[in-house]
């Protein structure tokens, strides 16, 4: 190890500069582009009465953790790109080469450091993204009204019983023991409305849902009955209604690894939730390559006039693993991707390039 950083002093100082950077850039990110997200919310936000400064101040602290996260791979690139340059430019790397450091043993306290910004990346996904996400979604579907009681509900959930459409307003519980509160069903003809039924709750029973002070309206006539208590939807399973609306953003890994079981175990497909499960640890780490994909920017002779088409080439290869990222995501979405593949594939790529461009033009 100890061969591989032949100086803390200078490996230190690397990773100082590299972090500075990195963070510096980060905060100007965020404090740009949250102003500009809360020019576009803001409107909506104080269009409900009486809202003001304190749901302003609320949206910021949900919304903040979102642009960091995602806008921190970008502040590891720039960064490293910064430091590399200034490094460059004070003849600091010839230096290092001159002292007989390879090009790996140049970029290793940075790649180091940036295995800690991973983690924190990580660490601040599942503890406080995930969560902000789902508090941010819940206060959206309800557009910035009074925020809803959190008490492990799914809300506004719809699923499809043969032709009709079942709406409930909110899901408790699992399995057996699921609770339904504010139903609405809309009996069809093929994709003609013949009549709704409502009712106020509803629980499982004999194999069907039996629903309480059920009213119907049928459309032909315009007439509305009470039908007291009857059963519906014989054909919709439980975990139709609580396994509905999976956001994985909403969730942190385990949350989400759990949440796919749920659907496996009901024969529900999962590709897109297991792609978007790996990328929980793959998108973290994208922050390892950011040194590797930015180290053109290093080497070359500064006096050459060349240092700023290295910049952009190194810019360039790291701006183009974001887009890579995001097509295979879109890819396993779709199906066309192996989950596996999808969260993936871009990482080890790009870390082949890197390797690839880094050997050939250094070592």
């Amino acid at each position: 190890m100890r061969g591989f950083f032949p100086s803390s002093t200078v490996a230190i100082y690397m990773a100082r500069l590299f972090l500075v950077r990195t963070f510096a850039i980060l905060f100007a990110l965020v404090l740009v582009l949250q102003a500009l997200d809360l020019l576009s919310e803001s409107g909506k936000i104080l269009a409900v009465p009486g809202n003001g400064q304190a749901e302003i101040l609320r949206y910021v602290s949900l919304r903040t953790p979102q642009i960091i996260a995602r806008f921190l791979p970008f502040s590891v690139l720039l960064g490293t790109i910064l430091t590399l340059t200034q490094l460059n430019q004070n003849s600091e790397i010839i230096s290092l080469k001159a002292a007989g450091l390879s090009a790996h043993q140049v970029l290793a306290p940075l790649i180091l450091a940036s295995f800690g910004v991973a983690a924190l990346s990580f660490a601040f996904n599942e503890r406080v993204v995930a969560r902000a996400t789902a508090t941010l979604s819940s206060w959206d579907d309800v557009d910035y009204g009074p925020m809803p009681v959190d008490r492990g509900e799914r809300t506004n959930v719809w699923v499809r019983d043969g032709d009709n459409l079942v709406q409930v307003a909110r899901v408790a519980g699992r399995g057996e023991a699921t609770r339904l509160r504010g139903i609405t069903v809309y009996n069809r003809d093929g994709s003609s409305l013949r009549e709704l039924v409502t009712a106020s709750r509803g629980w499982r029973e004999g194999g069907a849902w039996r629903i309480d002070n059920a009213e119907r309206f049928t459309v032909a006539t315009g007439v509305r009955e009470r039908l007291g208590s009857l059963k519906i939807a014989g054909g919709v399973r439980p975990d139709q209604f609580t396994l509905q609306n999976v956001d994985p953003d909403g969730l942190s890994f385990a949350q989400l690894s759990t949440a796919i079981d749920d659907l496996t175990e009901a024969g529900r497909p999962t590709k897109a939730l297991e792609g978007a499960l790996w990328h929980k640890l793959s998108g973290p780490l994208s922050a390892v390559l950011m040194p590797l994909l930015a180290a053109v920017a290093a080497f070359g002779v500064a006096r050459s006039g060349k240092l700023f088409v290295r910049a952009v080439i190194g810019m360039a290869l790291g701006f183009t693993y974001f887009v890579a990222d995001n097509f295979a995501l879109a890819m396993g979405n779709l199906g066309a991707y192996p989950p596996f593949l999808a969260a993936w594939a871009p990482f080890l790529l790009f870390f082949l390039i890197g390797e690839a461009v880094l050997i050939r033009t250094e070592e």
